[in-house]
């Protein structure tokens, strides 16, 4: 993991990489250096652009690091602390850290300003270490991507079979509202062996419109003729090094879409499809392309469907290892931040526009693997069209 990030800051004239946490305030610490620890005070790994990583912990928190593989220094005031700060800048000019100029990736921007200060203090220039987190910690390994193959496929077998048991219920006449949806699904999960953290939405006409929206167990509103239903759902294998696999598709229960409802999905899938093709054709041509760059051209078509004011958020997020389905790569993002992060090989995000009206909401979700050999690879289905509960 070291060599990838050594290797980037050879090629980007980056000096070294100052990973500083307070109190497990910094995942990228976690990843780079995995375990379980209770941090009380300041830590900082440093690792050289050339030469072996050292990392600086207090007395107290020094021995949670004896198996990590890097050498560690201790500290016990803060004059000892601050020395060793100021000494990051001997014979280095450019130092990265998880710093956004302008606050423009707040994903990234978790080390506070007084930090930043001390170290520029040094004689430095701190520069984002926004690409090398993509290099080293968003980046998936054979492992994870043969899971998250897996999980897909799991994943969207429970979605297929949710929409089938609201497609029967109504059949039947029996009753059925989002709350057994959703139950259905997590059973499904924990048949398959699959974690969520939480969710998923199973949304109903209005509720739809929400883009996050909380099924209620108490009052969950039930699920009738001529209905629509957004289904979102996502789960992994066990285990933070592992992706997520997370998808919304939407059906219809009747025989004939109305033509509002089929007009917005259209315009949804299209701005699907054009970022997917953005991507695809940056890869062709082998052209560096940004996370903004790809939300234009989704948001392009949704700006130009006439429900432009019912847009609400970014086309994608990142997917990566860790523990939280919205990963720390690069989002795919010029409406929430302007996310000039390059779509490197070995990330993974989705692309998931929406249009959300005050009566339903439509979202298309699918997962996306840059194959560093193969380019842009959809792991996930692709809904091609409503499904019909009728």
């Amino acid at each position: 993991m070291f060599e990838a990030a050594q290797e980037f800051m050879l090629r980007h004239a980056i000096d070294a990489w100052l990973v500083h946490d307070f109190r497990s305030s910094n995942s990228v610490l976690a990843a780079l250096l995995p375990g379980k620890r209770f941090l009380t005070r300041r830590v900082e790994l440093l690792i050289p652009a050339r030469g072996e990583p050292t990392l600086l912990a207090h007395h107290i928190d020094a021995s949670q690091f004896a198996s990590s593989g890097v050498r560690v220094e201790k500290y016990l005031t803060w004059q000892e602390y601050r020395a060793w700060m100021l000494g990051v800048g001997n014979g280095r000019t450019r130092v990265a850290m998880e710093y956004a100029p302008g606050a423009t990736l707040p994903v990234v921007g978790v080390v506070d300003a007084g930090t930043v200060e001390l170290v520029r203090s040094a004689g430095v220039e701190v520069v984002s270490s926004a690409d090398l987190i993509q290099t080293c910690v968003a980046r998936w390994s054979e492992a994870a991507l043969s899971r998250h193959i897996k999980a897909s496929q799991q994943v969207n077998a429970i979605k297929d079979a949710a929409f089938a048991h609201i497609r029967q219920c109504l059949a039947a006449g029996t009753p059925v509202n989002e709350h057994q949806v959703q139950q259905l699904i997590l059973q499904g999960f924990a048949r398959e062996g699959l974690e969520t953290p939480d969710g998923p939405i199973v949304a109903v006409n209005a509720h739809a419109g929400d883009p996050h929206f909380e099924v209620s167990p108490s009052n969950p509103a039930p699920i009738k003729k001529n209905d629509w239903v957004l289904i979102d759902l996502w789960a992994r294998v066990p285990g933070d090094e592992n992706i997520f696999s997370d998808i919304t598709w939407v059906g219809y229960c009747g025989h004939e879409i109305p033509a509002k409802h089929r007009a917005v999905y259209a315009a949804v899938t299209g701005a699907r499809d054009a970022a997917l093709a953005r991507v695809q054709q940056a890869w062709a041509s082998k052209e560096p392309v940004q996370g903004w760059q790809v939300d234009e051209a989704s948001q392009l078509v949704l700006r130009g469907s006439g429900f432009a004011e019912f847009i609400r958020h970014r086309t994608g997020h990142s997917l990566s290892p860790g523990p939280k389905v919205h990963g720390v790569g690069v989002n795919i993002d010029n409406t929430e931040t302007h996310d000039t992060r390059l779509v490197l090989p070995g990330v993974g995000f989705t692309i998931e526009p929406g249009l959300y009206l005050p009566e339903f909401g439509v979202r298309s979700e699918i997962n996306v693997y840059m194959d560093p050999a193969k380019g842009p690879v959809v792991t996930s289905q692709i809904q091609r069209d409503v499904i019909l509960m009728a």
